[in-house]
């Protein structure tokens, strides 16, 4: 993708149909949006009022201690009280609230009755387990329906869960267990993806090698291949919900509105991964809030979300926001184009989906097979169509518009972050979209694009992304690293009290914000973000590597791809051989996602006299651009 293709379009409005404007649950942005700025308290409150909670709250937002904010303090709630017990006293209880298909075309689903049976014989289990409030329990599993059963049985018993994509490797796996301090792991045999068995279980078993902190491990068989059983440690998921102890009745712990719900690691700057931080309170008004009006879900909707539920887009809106409203989800557990380029066409026709939300990625990947495949589908019952991830370029905007939507399905291009924990910017039905741009924030979000000084950029031109008021399901804090999360989030504009996005955007004459990219070291491939250094890092435990960079090239379909730089020890030479061993090495230390595309072999890197690699001059080289100012560079 080239920049120019991210200019602002002004020109170009697509304006949604009347009858999606008026049937809208919120028909009028402006109007909603300058309440929520004028009064956020209110606001928030009124949006925790649709919600059960078992003792309301005394304050709304504490702000004594910034950045360090409270919403809804002395308030007492589980988000599983909302997300399932409450459905269970309505008619909601016999609603669908699952459909899962796998990839090899097995097919389950779950009413909102019997996923709460599921979810509390498994939350019985884990408390047989030993597994107690504010313990941390470890996830690494593909897209079954029982890894939402354990993410919702966590929160039930009040423990910490800590999902890690099914796409890391071994060393990413024992950063995360050890940065977390789990003595519980929940993961599968095996998962299916492209017609291939990606090993689970054997990947579980090396990281606990190099992290052996972990005492129980519960496997879900899937695949069904040979797996090893470490006895008095290893146990199958189904012979553990068969036993008396996994009765279908189970308290759900009472917690307070700031206790933790979940960590989720996203790549840093550094090697060391970030434990993003969420709570149930303010997590759970605000995802139920931005699902409700961004997608405008109603009772007769099938919502699908064809994200992982590994990263925070399937937390927020694959898991929690969906069955606190009460919708019914489709979960697809493989790839898009498996065995054929339409399988997510048909999964649309066969269940009569309403609403899809899916990244670029997916759509640049599926648009390559051209309208034949979409086109022989009846694709009429979707209303509203979604993308998340990274900025989509126009040219797949309008291929998902026309070709999926008919151009009759408003696209909600939503930008968020893993620490935001809900969209931030984003369109809602009812406002007219330009291909490209994330539009306005949402209502109770304030944000702009600034220079160094904090000062407003004017329109058109690129600044720093911040958000300048406190949300509810903003993150925490880093886990174990209050100071960090300062660092990070908040020390280049503390004086203004602005929390720091870390993506450049411009903003237009229309105040719609257009989203560029990173401004740190963090390359996004596929929607996924990767730091640097754990690439790096990965590259460096290889024995001929001395030394590596590496970096994101703009790429048709993914967005970007890693081309790294390595300098090898004296002695080593550099080969297709070895670039291939390398890729293969990270592939097994960090995960396929983490391969990079090219290795170039170098003598030396261009640094600054500080000694810090000059990433943009190697990207500029990689592309063939002028390098800019390299006054800095050492040598």
């Amino acid at each position: 993708m080239s920049d120019k293709e991210f200019q602002t379009n002004t020109s170009e409005w697509f304006y949604p149909p009347e009858h999606i404007v008026q049937n809208a649950n919120v028909p009028d942005y402006e109007t909603v949006y300058q309440k929520a700025v004028e009064d956020p308290i209110s606001f928030w409150a009124e949006r925790a009022e649709t919600l059960e909670w078992y003792q309301k709250w005394d304050k709304v937002l504490d702000d004594s201690n910034a950045p360090f904010y409270k919403w809804f303090t002395g308030g007492k709630t589980n988000i599983v009280l909302n997300a399932l017990d409450r459905h269970q006293k309505t008619w909601r209880r016999n609603k669908l609230a699952i459909i899962w298909e796998g990839e090899d075309g097995e097919k389950r689903s779950f009413s909102y009755w019997r996923l709460n049976q599921e979810v509390c014989k498994f939350a019985n289990v884990l408390r047989s387990m030993g597994v107690r409030k504010g313990d941390t329990v470890t996830i690494y599993m593909g897209r079954t329906p029982e890894i939402v059963i354990a993410m919702l049985a966590c929160a039930k018993v009040g423990a910490i869960h800590s999902v890690i994509y099914g796409g890391f490797s071994e060393q990413a796996i024992a950063d995360r267990i050890e940065d977390a301090k789990s003595r519980v792991m929940i993961t599968s045999d095996g998962a299916w993806l492209r017609g291939q068995i990606v090993p689970l279980k054997d990947n579980v078993d090396k990281a606990i090698d190099r992290s052996p902190i972990v005492e129980h491990v519960i496997v879900v068989k899937r695949t069904g291949q040979d797996v090893p059983m470490v006895q008095g440690r290893d146990y199958w998921y189904h012979d553990l919900m068969a036993l008396p102890i996994a009765s279908t009745r189970s308290e759900t712990e009472v917690m307070d509105a700031e206790d933790p719900l979940f960590i989720l690691y996203t790549s840093g700057t550094t090697g060391k991964p970030k434990g993003i931080l969420h709570t149930h309170g303010g997590y759970q008004v605000y995802t139920s809030t931005t699902l409700s009006w961004v997608f405008d879900i109603k009772d007769d909707d099938r919502w699908w979300c064809a994200a992982d539920p590994g990263w925070i887009t399937g937390h927020s809106y694959i898991v929690y926001a969906p069955l606190i409203l009460g919708a019914t989800s489709i979960i697809y557990e493989g790839a898009p184009t498996y065995p054929y380029p339409d399988r997510w066409w048909r999964i649309v026709e066969d269940y009569g989906v309403t609403i899809l939300y899916t990244a670029p990625t997916a759509i640049r990947g599926l648009m390559r097979f051209g309208d034949a495949w979409p086109n022989r589908r009846d694709l009429s019952s979707l209303r509203l169509l979604g993308s998340v991830g990274e900025p989509i370029n126009p040219e797949a905007w309008k291929w998902f518009y026309n070709v999926i939507g008919k151009g009759k399905c408003p696209i909600m291009d939503a930008w968020w972050q893993t620490e935001t924990g809900g969209f931030m910017i984003t369109p809602l039905p009812s406002v007219p979209l330009k291909p490209g741009s994330a539009t306005r924030p949402f209502p109770g979000i304030v944000v702009d694009v600034v220079d160094e000084d904090g000062n407003s950029c004017p329109p058109n031109e690129d600044g720093k992304l911040v958000i300048k008021t406190p949300w509810p399901s903003m993150l925490r804090t880093i886990w174990g690293d209050d100071q960090r999360y300062i660092n990070q989030y908040w020390s280049a504009y503390q004086e203004q009290g602005w929390y720091l996005a870390g993506d450049s955007a411009r903003k237009d004459e229309d105040g719609y914000i257009w989203v560029i990219g990173r401004i740190d070291d963090v390359i996004k491939v596929s929607g996924y973000r990767l730091g640097t250094a754990e690439i790096e890092s990965g590259l460096v435990s290889h024995p001929a590597v001395a030394e590596a960079a590496v970096i994101g090239v703009p790429d048709e379909v993914k967005g970007n791809v890693i081309y790294a730089y390595c300098i090898l020890v004296a002695g080593e030479t550099g080969s297709d051989e070895l670039a291939k061993e390398l890729r293969e090495h990270v592939r097994h230390e960090v995960g396929p996602i983490a391969m990079p595309t090219k290795i170039e072999f170098v003598d030396k890197l261009p640094k600054t006299r500080s000694g810090k690699i000059m990433r943009r001059v190697l990207k500029a080289r990689a592309m063939g651009l002028p390098e800019g100012d390299l006054s800095t560079l050492e040598d």
